[in-house]
């Protein structure tokens, strides 16, 4: 049985979703969880779920730099200065229109979030934590390993988070460890919602005729890799449903 008795956790984007999942799993196997969302009053409510006491909810936008000096403070003080484990969940994607027809201001909200907020959060975790105990755990996506049209800002964040989780292992090697989980279709979750604004058509047609991944599912593969022996660094993993091969390749019930 997974056991993280005596660890801490901090999980970015936890409100809902892989995030919310992945404070779940990580509570339940005897970690204590700093629970950073911009919807404090989502985290708050998840705190009061979870198995243990020692949960910290508190409010983070990973765009904001003195939101995420706040959050990163708080955690560290309520886990007497360390923090062990960092899930870099927070993200989003906007919209499914080709590059030309894209909006400036949607995608600098996608690298602010996936890219640069999830560069801040490990800076300032990364000062609290010891090495040979300190492990960093990124969402990627699959999107990060192979692009697909009108994938456009998110796409291209996603490679990004791959290429910065590589630096990452390479500056330190020896001392943190750092993993990178790229799922493909995950349903079940608010990301289309975001994605498509509202539209539940478009988000319905994304996942039909599809049993996709679950959030529950993704937070197990993170939980499985933060319990590695540790000696061993888990570098990658990449989890799509059976019915999906690549972005376009997906076979799909009639």
């Amino acid at each position: 049985m997974a056991d993280l008795s005596g660890r801490t956790a901090v999980v970015t984007g936890a409100s809902s979703g892989i995030g919310r999942e992945t404070a779940l799993a990580l509570a339940s196997a005897g970690a204590r969880v700093a629970l950073g969302a911009r919807r404090r009053d989502r985290v708050e409510e998840l705190a009061g779920e979870l198995d243990s006491d020692g949960h910290v909810p508190l409010e983070l936008d990973v765009t904001d730099g003195e939101s995420a000096r706040a959050f990163t403070s708080a955690a560290a003080g309520a886990f007497d200065g360390r923090i062990d484990i960092l899930v870099n969940n927070a993200g989003l994607a906007l919209g499914r229109a080709p590059i030309v027809e894209g909006s400036d201001a949607d995608d600098e909200v996608v690298l602010a979030t996936n890219v640069m907020g999830l560069v801040r959060m490990t800076r300032l975790c990364l000062s609290h934590m010891e090495d040979g105990r300190g492990h960093i755990v990124n969402l990627g996506s699959w999107a990060g390993r192979e692009a697909y049209s009108g994938g456009g800002m998110y796409v291209a964040s996603k490679f990004a988070v791959r290429g910065l989780t590589e630096v990452m292992r390479r500056e330190l090697v020896g001392r943190i460890r750092v993993t990178t989980v790229d799922p493909g279709m995950v349903g079940g979750t608010e990301f289309s919602d975001v994605r498509f604004r509202g539209d539940q058509e478009a988000k319905e047609a994304v996942y039909r005729g599809v049993c996709y991944v679950t959030p529950a599912e993704v937070a197990d593969c993170i939980l499985w890799a933060v319990t590695r022996p540790a000696h061993v660094n888990v570098d990658e993993i990449g989890v799509k449903p059976l019915q999906q091969a690549t972005q376009d390749l997906i076979v799909r019930d009639a």
